[in-house]
């Protein structure tokens, strides 16, 4: 099992991002992983970051994390050529230590073209091609596709990996699993669901299994909710609502009926090792292997000195058992 953080990019400025990734790796954490917005959820995070740029920043400071993207929509803001290149540049930059996490996207982010957002099954189809797009121009060679929703003429990449990076693909659901395991070399979920994983796998599906644990650590419970509350009460929302809502202010709306109950149900909030050892033991025993902890705390430093003395040592205790 590995252990990765996940950097809120709707959070944090790009300079503090890089700066957590490098105390994460002092920390002990095995990888980070970041989002690809172009807007936070919320009003009350106030930032969204180019992930391309931090990830590379982040590939020059630091010599053992691996990264990854968690995950970016190669077929509508972008064109999937682009993610193609993206990928394998930051491969190289990072010696080998990049996993490109994708999926189908969401509104909030891929309106912003003005090219309209697609219903579910067009949305689907066309991810399916953009993920044939990105295999095609990781051949090497000028390459040409001619879909019913994306095309590319006469395209080559020319600074190619040696070992290409890992294409772990985003899951809800039997449909997107089947994708993973046809198009990618691994899966990205976020909740703790042990079909998805049963699915992947009998399905033929060999790869890293990918999935962020919800966490808010603060010197108090209440703290902590009061944290996760204010930005983070979104997720609570549901997949279909929140790949659906264009704008933060539309999420904000719709979060408005969580309670801070609701938040103390489904993260781990507070000091306590136990809490947070039961939310992450929900991912691992559904059969995830990398399990990025997304800290929605106040205090990403006290969260790094407490993983590194208090939650690591457990960790690792548990996993060799």
């Amino acid at each position: 099992m590995k252990i990765g953080y996940k950097l809120i990019a709707e959070s944090f400025g790009p300079q503090e991002l890089v700066r957590q990734a490098v105390r994460a790796e002092q920390a002990g954490f095995d990888f980070v992983e970041m989002s690809d917005h172009f807007h936070p959820w919320v009003e009350a995070q106030g930032h969204s970051p180019f992930v391309w740029n931090v990830l590379s920043s982040i590939a020059a400071k630091t010599t053992t994390l691996e990264l990854a993207t968690g995950v970016t929509c190669p077929s509508v803001r972008y064109h999937p050529a682009i993610i193609a290149q993206a990928a394998a540049t930051l491969a190289l930059l990072s010696d080998g230590r990049f996993t490109l996490g994708v999926g189908s996207g969401e509104r909030l982010n891929e309106h912003i073209v003005g090219r309209g957002f697609p219903g579910i099954h067009e949305r689907h189809a066309t991810f399916n091609e953009a993920l044939d797009i990105i295999r095609l121009l990781w051949k090497g060679g000028f390459q040409n596709y001619d879909g019913k929703y994306l095309k590319l003429e006469d395209a080559r990449i020319y600074d190619l990996p040696d070992v290409l990076p890992t294409l772990a693909v985003a899951v809800s659901g039997p449909k997107s699993v089947a994708l993973a395991a046809e198009h990618g070399d691994g899966l990205f979920a976020t909740e703790p669901k042990a079909d998805l994983v049963t699915g992947y796998r009998d399905a033929g599906g060999t790869g890293p299994l990918y999935a962020e644990a919800p966490l808010a650590w603060a010197r108090t419970e209440q703290e902590a909710v009061t944290a996760a509350h204010r930005t983070n009460a979104w997720a609570l929302s549901g997949w279909k609502v929140m790949s659906e809502l264009p704008n933060p202010v539309n999420f904000e709306a719709a979060a408005a009926t969580v309670r801070e109950d609701d938040i103390r149900e489904q993260f781990a909030c507070g000091p306590d090792v136990e809490r947070h050892l039961e939310v992450i033991g929900e991912f691992t025993e559904a059969g995830f292997d990398h399990i990025a902890l997304m800290n929605a705390g106040p205090d990403q430093d006290g969260f790094f000195d407490f993983f590194e003395n208090d939650l690591r040592p457990r960790l690792l205790d548990e996993s060799t058992r």
